[in-house]
């Protein structure tokens, strides 16, 4: 009975801490500092890349390599550049919490 408790309290741990962690991570890697959740800023909101990529079964992927290549074209004249600094499985959290915006 207390096993299937805290299985319970981890499985509810594990879909309400993801966003905040998330968030975290973009903070800790300035992502934050030319994108916000809700608003364009240097970069479009991630509200609008999730609205963007919503329903692509490699969405996951594309931005996660945007993230740590850059990119530009697709959001205006204004490129991304290259974040050295954010590795292959970082860039992976930050696209699913970019996609997990709505």
């Amino acid at each position: 009975m207390i096993k299937r408790a805290l299985l319970a309290l981890a499985a509810l741990a594990a879909v309400s801490a993801p966003a905040l962690a998330d968030q975290a991570l973009a903070t800790a890697k300035n992502c934050m500092a030319c994108h916000a959740i809700d608003k364009k800023l240097v970069g479009p909101a991630y509200k609008d890349v999730a609205a963007k990529y919503a329903g692509q079964k490699d969405a996951v992927d594309k931005l996660a390599n945007k993230i740590m290549k850059g990119g530009s074209g697709v959001w205006g004249p204004v490129p991304m550049p290259a974040n050295s600094q954010v590795n292959e499985a970082e860039a992976k959290k930050l696209a699913a919490w970019v996609l997990s915006q709505k």
